[in-house]
């Protein structure tokens, strides 16, 4: 019999917005998988760092963060590699994921490499745009609206065409791409409809209307925009 493998979504950050069935996943692991960055620590293992046992067998996918895909794939190749081989010797395997495994989320790479061959079971978690909007104070959709989610490496002609058919926008993965996104918003005579988000529900987070926005963002940064007026009021 092999093992299962579990794909954990963590939530945004604070530890406390995990589900109960991730933690109660997480605190009786054997073999716990995560990314993080290479060379350096994992968001991932601090989120769930209290629920992890001092004796579990830990598997860490070193990923660098470079625009070219080969080095990433080449480190989810090895983790899903060390996963199955848990696996094959018959252990569960939890993977942690920040916010949904399945919404811009990591797990989804290894769950292509995996999914064939093994049991796998994967756990929703809080995304990042819902943890945004609630600390912004901010409803996003209502009735028919729609909501428009934008990566930020977009270029700057297809982020405002997009931006400009849109109801309601979120604009994810700001980090280095802030000035080019200020910018598109600012031509569109948006700006005062735009608020930026930092390391939602971690204690660093910011949140500010845009024209306010720090010069440089990090990768965990956010912007929600919605036109028009309050639809739920």
């Amino acid at each position: 019999m092999t093992g299962i493998l579990y794909g954990v979504g963590l939530g945004p950050g604070a530890a406390d917005l995990m589900t109960l069935r991730a933690a109660r996943l997480i605190e009786n692991a054997s073999v716990v998988a995560y990314p993080a960055l290479a060379g350096g620590d994992s968001f991932a293992r601090a989120i769930a760092a209290d629920l992890i046992a001092p004796d579990a067998q830990e598997i860490i996918m070193d990923v660098p963060m470079t625009v070219e895909r080969a080095p990433a794939q080449a480190a989810y190749d090895l983790g899903a590699a060390q996963i199955a081989a848990a696996l094959d010797a018959g252990r569960d395997v939890v993977c942690l994921c920040e916010g949904d495994p399945f919404f811009y989320g990591s797990f989804m790479y290894l769950y292509a490499r995996l999914a064939d061959r093994y049991q796998v079971e994967v756990v929703p978690g809080v995304t990042s745009i819902t943890a945004c909007a609630a600390r912004a104070g901010m409803p996003l959709a209502a009735r028919n609206e729609r909501l428009t989610v934008l990566p930020g490496p977009l270029p700057a002609d297809e982020l405002r065409a997009r931006i400009d058919g849109a109801e309601s926008v979120v604009i994810m993965k700001v980090g280095r791409h802030l000035p080019k996104i200020r910018t598109v918003i600012d031509a569109l005579g948006l700006t005062d409809r735009a608020v930026y988000v930092e390391r939602a529900t971690l204690p660093q987070e910011i949140v500010l209307p845009l024209a306010q926005a720090p010069e440089k963002a990090p990768y965990f940064s956010m912007i929600l925009l919605t036109k028009g007026a309050d639809p739920w009021l």
